[in-house]
């Protein structure tokens, strides 16, 4: 037996089969315009896969706030057609198979506790650090929603009097920062050239750069001690960055120098999974829902 994956995103929609511990047949397609052609497109992946594998589900990654007891969609997102409605029932119908659905952050911090970095611990703060901040929050290797479904929504944490995680803990945050300060366009600069910048002796770039590994590191500070968990783990592009977890290392340093009381110094790691983390979350989202 098989589980079908598939990894909705606003410009991609990935997809692959996993059998026998691994995922295979990998692909993906454009996200279509609207509801309709994406279940044509579904369907399609899914006859395709049955000819070579029995399935005995299909598990979703999403965007927005997956609602499990209304089994729907809420929130926002860029695929707009996929919220408020009854979207479990109408692919089940579809399909003729179980389907289950987790928002896409969640999809990776399941697959990291599962599989990944954090798969002999329980308890697991996930942090996505990619435009903005985002994550998820799993204990006993299962997904806290919250009460309002904002459950791993670290970047709404404030950072300062004014400003919250996502708006000046990110490499986006800081290369819009360092394109204000120098008078260029915002777009005309990415996070990756501040950091060459900086190692070349940028003295804007490096105290742009010193800015948003303090405010990363107070952010995940704040979060080791809101929630004590047994490992935080760092996901979103900056998580390839060599000699990351060195550096928030020497931030923690200086941050704990800075404090009379800290009692325990958090483990944080970076993801084992990019790609393929939120369609390997979607298999496991799927099979802890059918084992309940």
């Amino acid at each position: 037996m098989a589980i079908l994956a598939f990894d909705i995103g606003g410009t991609t929609v990935k997809y692959g089969t996993w059998s026998n511990e691994t995922l295979t047949d990998k692909g993906n397609f454009k996200t279509p315009k609207t509801w309709e052609e994406m279940k044509g497109k579904l369907v399609q992946i899914k006859e395709a896969v049955e000819v070579k594998h029995s399935l005995e589900g299909i598990g979703f990654s999403a965007p927005g706030a997956v609602n499990q007891e209304a089994r729907q969609i809420e929130g926002v997102s860029a695929v707009r057609y996929l919220h408020f409605f009854p979207i479990y029932d109408e692919l089940e119908t579809l399909f003729g198979l179980p389907v289950s659905f987790e928002n896409d952050a969640n999809s990776a911090g399941l697959a990291e506790v599962w599989k990944g970095a954090a798969r002999h611990n329980d308890n697991v703060i996930f942090v996505v650090v990619g435009t903005g901040i985002g994550g998820a929050v799993i204990v006993d290797k299962k997904v806290q929603q919250g009460k309002h479904l904002f459950g791993g929504g670290f970047g709404f944490m404030l950072l300062n009097e004014r400003q919250t995680f996502s708006e000046i803990g990110t490499a986006v945050s800081m290369s819009r920062r360092y394109a204000k300060r120098m008078g260029i366009p915002a777009d005309d600069i990415d996070g990756k050239t501040v950091f060459q910048l900086a190692n070349q002796g940028d003295t804007i770039a490096k105290e742009e750069v010193d800015a948003f590994f303090f405010y990363l590191t107070m952010g995940l500070y704040n979060l080791a001690y809101a929630f004590d968990p047994e490992k935080i783990v760092i996901g979103g592009g900056i998580s390839s960055m060599d000699g990351i977890l060195d550096r928030i290392d020497l931030e923690f340093d200086a941050l704990f120098n800075r404090l009379e009381h800290s009692p325990f110094r958090p483990v944080i790691e970076t993801c084992e999974f990019k790609n393929d983390a939120n369609l390997i979350g979607a298999v496991y989202n799927f099979i802890q829902k059918n084992k309940e």
